[in-house]
């Protein structure tokens, strides 16, 4: 396949919907949601793909009820991905990543995230960025802060400053974003999608196979990226 995109970012949705509709508990699609997350990272990795984001936990995420983002939290981030699936991606030379505000989240998960990143540094294999308690517009107020902090004159303020002040500048903006479940980018990657393709998937998230996958890659290929031109 030619014209692999480098980076692409993709919007996990649907798990409370697709538990109603197999009549189980919203707790039963999390478990299926996030439990596919390491499957579909590992093909796009296979695919030749250096980057991939994940968006697991927005900032409004939080207006759900504290028995769902606990169990979000505790069970699904903290002990799914970040340690169950940790030496399983290590092993494999992945890098882990988080983008996100960090400060807001549990002191345990905080450890746990820090443990996570540095075994994972130096590992060239991709990476894998989540963004946990992330939001598009967030991430922009938090730039506009840095460069505040660091007495940046006005007129020296441009597109790249902006970029370079982001979470992870040195992440590529992405080539493709895939959504499942809608048709919506919900407050994801804001500054970096200005260009970016999309790709809307009607299914819920825990239904996403490998196939899904690469038929959104198969599309990428056939779209002209003109950037204004």
């Amino acid at each position: 396949m030619k014209d692999i995109p480098a980076h692409i970012g993709i919007i996990v949705d649907g798990n409370r919907r697709w538990a109603k509709k197999e009549d189980l508990e919203p707790f039963k699609g999390h478990k299926k949601g996030f439990s596919l997350i390491k499957d579909i990272a590992t093909w796009c990795f296979e695919s030749k793909i250096k980057f991939v984001t994940f968006y697991i936990f927005s900032t409004e995420n939080w207006k759900r009820t504290k028995e769902e983002t606990e169990y979000l939290i505790r069970e699904m981030i903290k002990k799914n991905l970040f340690e169950k699936d940790l030496l399983y991606f290590h092993k494999r030379n992945i890098k882990l990543v988080v983008s996100g505000r960090r400060e807001n989240l549990p002191e345990s998960l905080n450890k746990t995230i820090e443990k996570a990143l540095k075994l994972t540094e130096r590992n060239t294999g991709g990476v894998l960025n989540f963004c946990l308690n992330y939001g598009g517009r967030v991430e922009i107020v938090d730039a506009v802060k840095k460069i505040i902090n660091k007495n940046i004159p006005e007129e020296e303020i441009c597109e790249e400053i902006i970029s370079n002040n982001l979470y992870h500048p040195e992440i590529p903006d992405p080539d493709l974003i895939i959504r499942t479940s809608e048709k919506r980018l919900s407050n994801f990657l804001l500054w970096q999608s200005a260009y970016s393709e999309l790709y809307f998937i009607d299914k819920y998230w825990p239904d996403i196979t490998r196939e899904d996958i690469n038929k959104a890659l198969d599309e990428h290929q056939k779209r002209k990226r003109r950037y204004g031109k």
